[in-house]
């Protein structure tokens, strides 16, 4: 343990998700010492990251890496980097929104930006997907509010609403909204047969496939997936053909290693009834879309943020899986998603264009909370 140079650290929930961030300058410039660093600080490679500050899920070993910006028109630079509990791995492809949601508080926490009452929009680059991010953060007195009356599934009480804006989202990593040219795909997928997907990318690329193709409903709860070992590997094979066919990967068995966090596997079906895992009843009226999410190879237990931004791309786009799930009378401003801890609403500005459509803008609403301050010693 090296006591002479503890790290400066802040621990945020931001969202459903709950990280480490970070102020570049704190950080190694070498690639390979930082990554080094994040898998020391986060108590990886190990199943219950006893010996780091990770919660040993994939929702709780996220990282934020924030500086001033030197871009016209941007605040502040941001990185996001996803550190594999089980695994000697730091992924940097694709971006979090749940973590996203708490950069623009953690930048007025430290002075990157000056506070303007009663919001403050953050402008925020990020370095993973080269899109730009606004965030509005509520302030009072000079000070971030942190405390509200606005409440988001899957997480206890309320907090000040965030609101997040995913500018001109589309092509985040692979550079097109429909990275094969298609509304939708079928994959041959080794040792089981065909199936039909939807490749769409808005904010981070996702594969879409419907729940009947792989034998689900769509209602499943985390741990009933989580819970079936061969339900497992025929959703990461389905992703890892995906992955394949977008050439993140070298071959479908590689996928958890090379490509882990995207293509996010999703799970969508037409609304229906379920219980969420709160023992909530979700009637199939209060939603336009069933949907569930895979993180790092085990079911999201609510919903990505940066997914429920391609959802709702998605879903305006005629011939998607996700469009033909939709309910027809669903309102794009306020596209509501049954999640597995309950509704998350994300909404889509677009425009058609070339029989297709341009996405203009994706939005959503968190809330974050400053959790710590101080210096890690790992």
């Amino acid at each position: 343990m090296d006591r002479t140079n503890p790290i400066p650290c802040t621990v945020m929930r931001g969202g459903t998700s709950k990280g480490l961030y970070f102020l570049k300058k704190d950080l190694p410039e070498d690639g390979q010492q930082r990554d080094a660093l994040l898998m020391r600080i986060m108590g990886s490679p190990d199943p219950k990251q006893i010996d780091g500050l990770g919660g040993a899920a994939s929702v709780t070993s996220k990282v934020a890496i924030v500086s001033r910006s030197e871009r016209p028109g941007v605040d502040v630079d941001y990185t996001f980097a996803q550190v594999a509990v089980d695994k000697p791995l730091v992924s940097y492809k694709g971006n979090c929104g749940n973590i996203s949601s708490g950069v623009g508080p953690f930048a007025l926490e430290k002075g990157l930006v000056n506070p303007k009452e009663p919001v403050t929009t953050v402008r925020i680059y990020n370095t993973n997907t080269d899109k730009v991010i606004e965030a509005q953060v509520q302030v009072e007195n000079g000070r971030v509010q942190y405390d509200g009356d606005f409440a988001i599934a899957g997480v206890p009480g309320t907090a000040a609403p965030i609101k997040l804006s995913f500018l001109d989202p589309m092509g985040s990593v692979t550079g097109k909204l429909l990275p094969t040219g298609n509304a939708s795909d079928v994959l041959d997928i080794p040792g089981f047969g065909q199936v039909e997907v939807s490749i769409v990318d808005a904010a981070n690329p996702l594969v879409f496939v419907p729940a009947k193709a792989v034998g689900l409903s769509g209602t499943e709860l985390p741990a009933q997936i989580d819970g079936d070992p061969e339900m497992l590997r025929l959703l990461e094979t389905v992703r890892g053909a995906a992955a394949l066919k977008l050439g993140f990967v070298s071959s479908i068995e590689r996928s958890a290693w090379e490509s882990p966090a995207v293509p996010k596997m999703t799970i969508v079906a037409e609304p229906k009834d379920y219980e969420a895992t709160s023992g909530t009843a979700i009637s199939q009226d209060q939603i336009d879309l069933t949907a569930r999410m895979m993180s790092m190879q085990k079911t999201h237990p609510t919903y990505a943020m940066t997914g429920a931004m391609c959802t709702a791309a998605a879903a305006v786009i005629p011939g998607t899986v996700v469009n033909r799930a939709l309910r027809t009378d669903a309102d794009p401003e306020r596209l509501r998603i049954g999640h597995p801890g309950g509704i998350l609403e994300a909404g889509v500005e677009f425009e058609p264009e070339n029989g297709s459509v341009r996405i203009v803008k994706t939005s959503g609403f968190r809330t974050a909370h400053l959790l710590m301050e101080g210096k890690t010693y790992c």
